[in-house]
């Protein structure tokens, strides 16, 4: 045993106020809201210490759960840099799969049985899939489609979804979603197996379902921290809350401004609910960011208070301002690989280009691989080449090169407005193999065809012929528009993004034939290709850089209809989206917080940016409120100001007002014009009521900003 004074001089000196006071809460439930670059994981291994060594806590009585098996190694190389291998190895850290595995191992021991075999390999249920998916879609699924599906059947078993809620699910993502949901859960169940998702809900089960069992790990865990919190799934949290008790000694950090995994069925409303759930509970807010200089801070924390699925909390700077964010602008989206071609040519820093989908830095990275600059990427998860919107353009161009592939045009013809039936298609494959003609060509031999449908057999063969001569970006532009592929987009729901960076692709070769070969190549280069820890010019998905720091940041792809991939106004959208709009504000901010000093974002002139907007901090100069809008919700604003003309000021979500009939609000969204002018704006009230305006005529009529 050490006496407190000792152990805080010896190994928590350097820690600030709040950070103490993390290490010392010990006992009941404690949640620890930890912003970003505010040391949360040093004060993790120091309160494991100060339990250990002052405490007096058994460590076997001590539990760390951890969202990945990365960060599980790296919290015991650190307890036992800091305390020594001994007691590093007396505790138990794990991942909330590691401890539902014991569970399970224990349960089959206590009623001699063998539990089901944990199917490991990704290859296995790859093949269940898809098989099973052939039966239930209409075309054969590529390799992004049985990707697809593993996750939504993630999602449905982390969330605990109902039969009802699963079909739902399936109607919004255009699948048979619970056909295929139970068929992969009776081949598993058949053959005595279980994927990770099932060995946490069958964890759960066995919790709730033996007392016995339950009892065993409630007095064998006495301690329970977890980390990441925000990252954990709802039946993640509910196998915690029972390991804990509702007063139990538990202790969670997390801050759900940085939940971005929600297509994992990340669940930060358990933070939210966190005091409801535990009434005894203390919460703790670590709200000191020790990673940013002070100008990207202030900017982050005034964006990420537009979220209201939040607890209210400032992140405040430790450091001082130093440089502004720079806002980089361009003329179009395009221009941006050109610009971090450069960037990377000339990098003698650490630089990281953050952007939200894997398939952003495509473009980038067939530029650098071109004029031989070296860069990292941090993760090579490419779908994006077995893509459904890929396959089917490589297809149409590979049919134009060769006319006479019977299989190849089954798998376009409905997509590019034949208006053929699917016995019409099959008879001219018929046709096209008994007399070695082109397929499109067999129309001809077809008697009692419409007019209107022999005309748009004859005109997509001559596009098809006029694309083997040409450039792929022309022949690209002929599949969107002429063969009317962009349409079918459009009448099935499905994100053209992938035409952008296909187009992007193409504009380097001058044949589709050189063109298909390139994706073929960046395809396996980015598979094989071997990372070089030494490079300073760094590619990552943000989701890939959460946890990390950069010297310095770019943010590409910032433009509406990107990142974020949907623009909603909150008058009208649905709660489901307004989850995922915030979740798209998290993953920004999360963006936003890797950089240490410097921080680029490029600004697009032919494309808007809502989250640029929301960037925007008020300036001395003008008409209105002076000062941060971070600053007014710390304390009440109790003045107010009317504008002799309203449409001389700019009017920014965050905003405080006061509306004759409805009294104090804050502006939660404002909806702009062709012309980029606010045309109207929704306050949300402290009643709870919210209402849309028109501007400027609200404040016209009356209404007035707060100053404070």
């Amino acid at each position: 045993m050490m006496n407190k004074e000792t152990f805080l001089t010896k190994y928590s000196s350097h820690l600030n106020e709040n950070q103490l006071k993390a290490v010392q809460a010990i006992h009941g439930p404690v949640l620890m809201l930890a912003v970003p670059g505010s040391g949360k994981t040093t004060v993790l291994v120091n309160r494991l210490g100060y339990m250990v060594f002052c405490e007096g806590i058994s460590p076997e009585n001590i539990l760390t759960l951890t969202y990945t098996v990365a960060a599980t190694n790296d919290m015991a190389h650190r307890f036992a840099t800091v305390f020594g291998e001994e007691y590093s190895n007396l505790l138990e850290f794990r991942t909330i799969n590691g401890i539902c595995a014991k569970v399970i191992q224990r349960y089959a021991q206590m009623i001699g049985k063998s539990a089901f075999e944990l199917v490991t390999d990704e290859k296995v249920t790859g093949k269940i899939l898809t098989e099973i998916l052939v039966k239930n879609l209409p075309e054969y699924p590529t390799e992004s489609d049985v990707k697809g599906a593993k996750t939504l059947i993630t999602y449905c078993k982390n969330m605990l979804l109902s039969e009802d809620e699963i079909r739902e699910k399936g109607e919004q993502e255009g699948i048979p979603l619970l056909d295929i949901y139970s068929e992969y859960n009776k081949y598993l169940r058949d053959n005595h197996w279980m994927d990770y998702d099932d060995q946490m809900i069958y964890a759960y089960r066995l919790l709730k379902g033996s007392p016995e069992l339950l009892r065993f790990y409630k007095e064998k865990y006495k301690y329970i921290c977890v980390d990441e919190a925000q990252d954990t799934s709802k039946v993640q949290h509910i196998i915690i809350g029972l390991l804990a008790g509702e007063n139990g000694n538990l202790f969670m950090v997390g801050d759900e401004d940085q939940s971005i995994y929600g297509f994992r069925a990340a669940y930060p409303q358990a933070l939210l609910n966190f005091e409801k759930d535990h009434p005894k509970a203390q919460v703790l807010v670590m709200d000191q960011n020790y990673r940013s200089n002070a100008k990207i801070v202030s900017t982050a924390d005034l964006f990420i208070q537009h979220n209201k699925a939040r607890h209210e909390k400032h992140m405040v700077a430790t450091r001082a301002a130093e440089k502004e964010i720079t806002y980089i602008e361009l003329k179009s989206r395009s221009n941006q690989y050109s610009y971090l071609s450069k960037v990377a040519a000339d990098c003698s820093r650490e630089t990281a280009v953050l952007y939200r989908d894997n398939e952003s830095a495509l473009p980038l990275i067939d530029l650098l691989d071109r004029q031989k600059i070296p860069y990292r990427i941090k993760s090579v998860d490419m779908a994006f080449f077995t893509h459904r919107v890929v396959i089917d353009v490589t297809n149409i161009m590979r049919f134009a090169l060769e006319p006479y592939n019977t299989e190849l045009f089954m798998r376009i013809y409905f997509k590019c407005q034949t208006y053929l039936k699917k016995n019409q298609a099959e008879q001219m494959c018929r046709i096209s193999q008994e007399k070695k003609i082109p397929v499109l060509d067999a129309i001809n031999e077809m008697s009692g065809m419409n007019g209107m449908v022999k005309g748009k057999c004859k005109t997509f063969a001559t596009h098809l012929k006029n694309m083997q001569n040409e450039p792929p970006a022309k022949a690209l532009f002929r599949i969107e528009t002429p063969l009317g592929y962009g349409e079918y987009l459009k009448r099935n729901n499905i994100d053209d993004n992938k035409l952008f960076i296909l187009k992007m692709l193409s504009y380097n070769e001058a044949s589709i034939e050189s063109f298909l070969d390139r994706l073929t190549y960046l395809s396996e280069m980015l598979k094989s290709s071997r990372r070089d820890t030494n490079c300073s010019f760094i590619l990552s998905t943000i989701h890939s850089s959460k946890g990390l720091e950069y010297d310095r940041v770019f943010l590409m792809d910032v433009c509406d209809g990107v990142f974020p991939n949907k623009v909603i106004r909150s008058a009208s959208a649905t709660p489901l989206e307004k989850n995922e709009f915030e979740e798209e504000r998290r993953l920004f901010y999360v963006g936003m917080t890797r950089a240490k000093n410097e921080l680029h974002i490029f600004k697009l002139a032919d494309t808007g940016s809502c989250f640029i907007k929301e960037m925007r901090v008020i300036q001395p100069n003008q008409t209105r409120v002076k000062g941060l809008i971070s600053d007014r919700y710390k304390k009440p604003a109790k003045q107010v100001k009317e504008m002799t003309l309203a449409s001389d000021f700019e009017l920014i979500i965050g905003e405080r007002v006061v509306q004759k009939k409805y009294g104090a609000g804050v502006v939660s969204d404002v909806l702009y014009d062709e012309n980029g002018k606010v045309s109207r704006f929704t306050v949300t009230f402290d009643s709870g009521e919210e209402r849309t305006f028109a501007f400027p005529i609200a404040f016209s009529n009356g209404m007035k900003l707060e100053i404070g």
